[in-house]
């Protein structure tokens, strides 16, 4: 294991188990709980992330009026660090409900009140790659300290999915509710779908009359050194001398450092969720991405050409060799797919059949049921 990764484990536990229970029990002496704060909380975003927008508008809809404290904590400095979470304690004191959808260190740090609800809506759906307390790569074996304690309400896309995140997650039974993933409600609605239409061909005139592939890998290895072999090969060249494709690279936005070249403005002002609208071929590797996108039943390839390390690595929940979209190792095997429009041996059957084994419960409505369930806690 790095040493620098080593160091920041042992600096987040320092976090956890002493420093943000102090914060919390003295603001807990301070202050009541106020019925009325309801938190959406994140450290992995400036800004509101989108798995959280639908509930914000939901909330706003039935006239709440929701806190949102979001910072990355990635940017900021050691101090910076303290103070967004400090802060946040004292908040987490008096809160009547608290939104997250990753892993959110300050919610699982303390003993909290009864009183107080947390929801963790987290960001994907589906079922593929290894995560939590499964894999070294997001909780190490040695990490004292329970990352996902206190949540009262954890929210999945399928029947399939709970008992996969009570174990991985560590999670209590009963608490897992196969309702549906909030942010999927956005791919319902016509308006948001036309508005994400018309935003992508402003930014991506190139793409206007060709099909459009949209390349949106993960990343292997952790967060702090994250690598992408599909990226290193060069995939552009599968695309090279194909006037009728237009390809566009939506990277896990970890990869920011180690390929820059990919996060231009475009990447910011066009979120990889609004270019899903647009496309017409998904390609990835072990993203959850592509349970996102399976929500608009249309084809997909796997682009996998590290799968055996992967595998060895952070292991599978479910083998994408055995996804009914075309599996592929190398570029050449990439371009014959799309060459020979192999892609589209994956009937709507077969596509309809996927998306209801993994996302069968977004409906379009789950945040209406998300947030009756959570009136009910």
């Amino acid at each position: 294991m790095n040493i620098a990764f080593k160091i920041k484990q042992y600096i987040k536990m320092f976090i956890q188990n002493k420093y943000l229970p102090h914060v919390y029990d003295r603001a807990v002496r301070n202050t009541k709980v106020d019925p009325n704060l309801i938190i959406l909380a994140d450290m992995h975003s400036d800004k509101l992330p989108f798995s959280m927008e639908a509930v914000f508008d939901e909330l706003v809809s039935r006239g709440k009026i929701p806190t949102v404290y979001c910072g990355d904590i990635g940017k900021m400095s050691l101090l910076k660090g303290f103070i967004f979470m400090r802060r946040f304690m004292k908040l987490y004191a008096s809160a009547r409900y608290v939104y997250i959808c990753s892993y959110f260190l300050p919610v699982s740090s303390c003993r909290k009140r009864k009183e107080t609800k947390v929801i963790q809506l987290w960001h994907s759906g589906g079922l593929l790659k290894k995560m939590g307390y499964d894999t070294k790569d997001d909780i190490p074996k040695d990490y004292k300290g329970n990352v996902t304690a206190n949540y009262d309400l954890v929210t999945v896309s399928a029947p399939v999915c709970v008992p996969v995140w009570e174990r991985a997650l560590g999670l209590p039974m009963g608490i897992t509710e196969p309702i549906g993933i909030s942010r999927t409600d956005y791919y319902y609605k016509t308006r948001w779908n036309a508005k994400a239409k018309r935003k992508f061909e402003k930014y991506y005139p190139e793409a206007k009359g060709k099909k459009v592939a949209v390349y949106a890998p993960s990343f292997s290895g952790n967060a702090a050194f994250p690598e992408c072999k599909g990226l290193d090969m060069h995939i552009e060249r599968a695309f090279k001398d194909n006037p009728d494709w237009c390809l566009i690279v939506r990277p896990h936005p970890h990869m920011k450092k180690k390929y820059p070249e990919y996060f231009d403005e475009r990447f910011k002002r066009v979120a990889t969720e609004e270019v899903l609208v647009s496309a017409d071929l998904l390609i990835t590797d072990y993203s959850s991405i592509l349970f996102d996108y399976i929500c608009f039943r249309k084809p997909f390839v796997m682009f996998c050409p590290d799968i055996e390390k992967y595998r060895r690595d952070r292991g599978f929940y479910e083998d994408p060799e055995h996804f009914p979209g075309p599996f592929v190792r190398t570029v050449d095997e990439l371009r014959q797919v799309i060459d020979d429009e192999k892609y589209k041996d994956c009937g709507q059957e077969e596509l309809e059949a996927f998306f209801h084994n993994y996302m069968g419960a977004c409906d379009g409505h789950v945040t209406e049921r998300l947030l009756d369930l959570v009136e009910k806690l």
